[in-house]
């Protein structure tokens, strides 16, 4: 969705090269409802321009910096030249995630949600991140813990983390279980310990997901795991918790898995 206010001079916009002339270059800005710029021909770029169409075509997107806004008489100008490399490259990155975002919203919410609907869900999601796709990040990362103080019905927040975990990259993701672990035998503190090594996977862990198996206090253990998605990772924690159990029933114990910590122990 785009803003239907004015930019900011001094805020860096994006947008498309709608027209050329001799004089300088028109650009539709990308994130503002029916909101146009001129780059004047002094500010396309640093030195004597002989050809403005040496530096910039129809349809090219490109960063320009706000100069000045006229709402009176509809005028925005803008500059072209005033933006480093680095803020076009981070400017494009930040309107590229808010697209994507705006995407994961909609697929989320429904494609015919309403604009009240969606700025209520857009606004809580604001209240705890400063983007909508760092909304979604963390929920394709941490799942329903993402969004616990997150003001939305739990149903929307399940189509978030759903949305999320099935269209956000993210570099890893991390998962946590917990399993009982108890055997009331003369060795049962070895066999507890044997069924740890048991999660801890004995080399049948694959390459590129990190597992980690921790105490938490008798007979309540920890599982993390780390993998490159969350399928992986949730895979790899039920087979943690299915190896540990069935070693430690195997030596005439008990063993139980479930996601939450017991709240006995918080």
């Amino acid at each position: 969705m785009k803003y239907s206010g004015w930019p900011e001079p001094g805020e860096l916009v994006v947008g498309e090269v709608d027209e050329i002339a001799d004089f300088g270059v028109f650009v539709d800005l990308k994130e503002y409802e029916d909101k146009r710029g001129l780059c004047h021909v002094s500010e396309v770029a640093a030195g004597w321009i002989k050809n403005v169409r040496d530096h910039v075509r129809e349809g090219q997107t490109v960063v320009a910096k706000v100069l000045e806004v006229d709402e009176s008489s509809n005028q925005i100008d803008l500059s072209i030249k005033d933006v480093n490399e680095h803020q076009r490259k981070e400017t494009i990155q930040t309107w590229k995630n808010t697209q994507k975002a705006d995407n994961w919203m909609l697929i989320a919410l429904g494609e015919d949600v309403d604009d009240d609907r969606y700025t209520a869900v857009a606004n809580a999601l604001l209240a705890e991140y400063d983007t909508l796709y760092d909304a979604f990040e963390s929920a394709a990362i941490r799942g329903d813990e993402a969004l616990e103080d997150v003001d939305v019905d739990a149903e929307t927040a399940e189509a978030i983390v759903s949305t999320a975990r099935e269209n956000v990259s993210v570099p890893y993701v991390d998962v946590t279980g917990y399993v009982d672990l108890a055997s009331a035998a003369p060795d049962g503190v070895d066999d507890v310990r044997a069924a740890l090594e048991a999660a801890e996977g004995n080399g049948e862990v694959p390459d590129g997901v990190d597992l980690e198996v921790g105490y938490v206090g008798s007979p309540e253990y920890r599982i993390k795991v780390r993998a490159p998605d969350y399928k992986t990772a949730e895979d790899q924690l039920e087979a943690a918790a299915d190896r540990a159990r069935e070693a430690i029933e195997a030596a005439g114990g008990t063993g139980a898995f479930h996601r939450e910590r017991r709240e006995a122990d918080e």
